[in-house]
């Protein structure tokens, strides 16, 4: 029998902007460029994942 856990996976958690009350310009500067970073690392995690799936595809697709 299977355990819950086992299930469909959890969704992960959504994401909670910075409250931006009382944060200095400068900290949002670093705020933007902290989630421009994250933004980039994500594109680029998805188009590898793309690109390994064009490559099994390929791989498997009959002639």
């Amino acid at each position: 029998m299977a355990r819950e856990d086992d299930e469909l996976p959890r969704k992960r958690p959504r994401f909670d902007p910075l409250p931006l009350d009382g944060v200095s310009r400068e900290d949002m500067d670093a705020y933007i460029a902290a989630l421009e970073a994250e933004i980039a690392r994500v594109k680029a995690t998805i188009a590898a994942r793309d690109s390994h799936r064009g490559a099994a595809e390929a791989f498997f697709r009959k002639p």
